[in-house]
């Protein structure tokens, strides 16, 4: 192999090897040229640039693989970007004409898939270099297109996004062309077209501004058509194009406002947009009024969780100042997605659906925020959690079951208490010592919100609450023996309650499964009072056992209290800090 260690192709050598190896052969020159040519002399380079451009341009009919096509069209474009650039354009027609060609021989396509390749590659390293040719190439590449197999879409749009990429607002003549032939791709059949079409897409709305104005909507819909039973690459693809044109829409670039009468859209308008694509999926604009009288079925899964990314990508896209100044419309627009009754619609569904929005808290919050803006959002989730919890206490002691619908709400209720006790938990953690605050100043009350969900008649929103104490006391381990003495006490004063009872032992398991964590340990007269309080919650339950169901992930009814007791209240608990 050291014979292919040469600027130029070492033909006589080439001659003597066997056909098999002739590939591998010269894969190894094109690599050695690959690195030789930034570095070379110049004067060197001009010298011999006739005779290697012969050489190279010779290959694109020799039916290169990918890998060969890959560094052919690198090392053309940057002979062309260092050495003279008189016979660029005769070597752009030839690769034009190779395109054109209508020989469709499965023998003939890895030569149109280099010159392809090729055309990408000069637009993408010399743009605007090569003047008025680009709308020639573009249709010409666009013709293509429409009669190329799954192989060749793939190639072309990858190819068309380099060009984009090279040109920038030169070549906006085309962007509409462009658009009106790429997007109905995104629906390809093949998962590697829907790939590249996103991503050429993507370039493409970078400069197009109609993309994320007049077409929003519709781009928004063949998004989420393009997330149904997508793989993962697809979904990458999909979610940043979608995130990043929602974030475009919302903050457009100020070059483009001013060259053009631009109309933002507002943050309202665009998270609606991506709600639907949440609980609809991709037919959330064409429905039609069979699906809607019958209430449609659910989301998949692959659209959920790319539309879940999508968030994250337009958050991220927007940065951490804007997170910040949005925390509490963006937190409580994610909440508001997963207590919404098409994403609930079953307990496996309501499980995913929580997984998506805890994914899309921790990836942004945890992400994006700094010490400050993380204490200021906890506040803020902790205020959502007591408005959920005063709404949960208004159906509960409504003696008068008038309110009906209220039972819904209190199902609905535990999703979004463990999605937000799970982000608080984590945020907590996370911040270690420096999350006192949220502990210390009245005007929060962390512990004291966190312990009145231990009541809640939901054991998944219990359990978050247990954890999210226990978050509390591994991140200030000065808080675990005085939880732990609080727990105990509400335990046996509580024990009429079966809630009470369930939900302060979650936690006192929760506390006491810590400590290892806490390096400063709990004394042992405090975790030894725990096993003799387990038959006392077993006794006070085990006579309500004949007339009461086991609890389940669902609100208890209220008909399962006994009449002759009363039902507990569920103001928030003073946790004294000893």
């Amino acid at each position: 192999m050291e014979l292919a260690h040469s600027l130029l192709l070492n033909e006589e050598a080439l001659a003597q090897i066997t056909e098999a190896k002739r590939p591998v052969f010269i894969f190894e020159w094109l690599r050695f040229l690959d690195k030789v040519l930034v570095a070379a002399n110049k004067v060197d380079v001009k010298e011999k640039q006739k005779k290697l451009v012969e050489q190279l341009t010779g290959l694109i009919s020799s039916a290169p693989g990918p890998p060969t096509r890959k560094l052919l069209a690198k090392n053309l474009a940057t002979l062309y970007s260092i050495g003279d650039t008189f016979t660029v354009f005769q070597t752009l027609d030839k690769c034009n004409d190779i395109i054109k060609s209508k020989d469709d021989t499965p023998t003939y396509l890895p030569t149109k898939l280099a010159a392809v390749a090729c055309i990408g590659s000069f637009y993408e390293k010399m743009g605007r270099m090569l003047g008025s040719s680009f709308p020639d190439t573009i249709t010409n590449m666009l013709k293509a297109l429409k009669t190329a197999e799954s192989q060749g879409r793939s190639e072309i749009l990858l190819s068309l996004q380099k060009v984009l990429n090279g040109l920038g607002g030169a070549a906006a003549s085309c962007h509409r062309d462009i658009y009106k032939i790429t997007r109905s791709l995104l629906t390809d059949r093949s998962m590697a077209v829907r790939c590249a079409v996103a991503k050429c897409l993507l370039e493409l709305q970078n400069e197009a501004v109609f993309m994320w104005t007049t077409e929003l909507e519709n781009l928004a819909t063949l998004c989420f058509k393009a997330l149904e039973g997508s793989n993962y690459g697809v979904r990458v693809a999909v979610s940043k194009l979608l995130g990043t044109s929602m974030a475009t829409a919302l903050m457009p670039k100020q070059a483009a406002v001013m060259r053009q009468n631009v109309k933002r859209a507002t943050l309202d308008e665009v998270l609606e947009l991506m709600a639907t694509g949440f609980l609809r999926g991709g037919s959330g604009f064409l429905k039609s009024g069979g699906e809607m009288l019958k209430g449609g079925g659910s989301v998949s899964r692959e659209v959920r969780v790319g539309v879940t990314q999508a968030y994250v990508v337009f958050v991220t896209t927007l940065g951490g100042q804007w997170l910040e100044r949005n925390f509490a419309t963006f937190l409580s627009h994610v909440l508001d997605l997963v207590s919404h009754p098409r994403a609930t619609q079953t307990h496996v569904e309501a499980v995913y659906s929580r997984r998506c929005v805890s994914f899309m808290l921790r990836s942004t919050l945890g992400g994006l925020l700094g010490e400050k803006a993380q204490i200021a959002a906890g506040k803020d989730i902790c205020q959502a959690i007591s408005k959920q919890m005063r709404a949960v206490e208004a159906v509960v002691n409504d003696t008068s079951g008038e309110n009906k619908a209220g039972a819904a709400d209190v199902s609905a209720s535990q999703h979004v208490m463990v999605c937000a006790l799970k982000e608080l938990g984590s945020l907590v953690q996370s911040l270690s010592a420096t999350s006192s605050p949220l502990i210390q100043e009245p005007s929060i009350g962390l512990l004291e919100t966190v312990s009145s969900v231990l009541l809640h008649p939901s054991m998944a929103a219990r359990l978050a609450a247990a954890w999210c104490l226990r978050c509390v006391a591994v991140a200030l381990p000065y808080q675990l023996t005085p939880l732990l003495e609080r727990c105990a006490e509400r335990i046996n004063n509580l024990k009429s309650s079966p809630e009470a009872v369930s939900g302060y032992s979650f936690a006192m398991a929760a506390l006491l499964g810590g400590v290892h964590q806490c390096p400063l340990g709990v004394p042992h007269s405090k975790g030894k009072p725990a096993p003799s309080l387990s038959p006392l919650p077993v006794s006070a339950l085990s006579a309500r056992s004949h007339s009461q169901p086991a609890p389940t992930l669902s609100p208890l009814p209220l008909s399962a209290r006994s009449h002759s007791q009363p039902a507990p209240t569920l103001s928030p608990l003073p946790v004294s800090v000893r």
